[in-house]
């Protein structure tokens, strides 16, 4: 079976600096999307960054600049490089992966993470 665990998350100073990770365990095969989506309450989840299997990027207009994605494909995982953060970045963090394979030759359309709270505050 496939999970997904965060890490990375905490309280931190605007304009400070974090790294969000999120490694799929077991034995995966491939993935082809690795998302990081943020949400607060009252608020729609929000898409923050995506990368794919051949290395497509996009982030959210609200983090072009500040935040950097990347992946190891050795490990499984993908990282959250998060620079000159905000008050308004305070959310929970929650990494997505879609169209998964294992190497039993299993697959899953999607799986979450169980979320990791950042907080943007002096």
């Amino acid at each position: 079976q496939v999970q997904l665990v965060e890490s990375g998350g905490g309280l931190v100073q605007p304009g400070g600096s974090l790294r969000l990770s999120c490694a799929a365990s077991g034995n995966v095969f491939s993935i082809e999307v690795m998302n990081w989506y943020r949400q607060t309450p009252g608020k729609q989840r929000e898409l923050v960054a995506s990368i794919t299997r051949d290395d497509r990027i996009n982030y959210a207009d609200s983090v072009k600049g500040r935040f950097t994605i990347s992946k190891d494909n050795a490990k499984n995982t993908v990282y959250l490089q998060m620079n000159d953060l905000r008050p308004e970045d305070t959310a929970v963090y929650l990494c997505n992966f879609q169209d998964i394979w294992t190497m039993e030759g299993y697959s899953y359309r999607e799986l979450w993470g169980q979320g990791t709270l950042v907080t943007v505050s002096s």
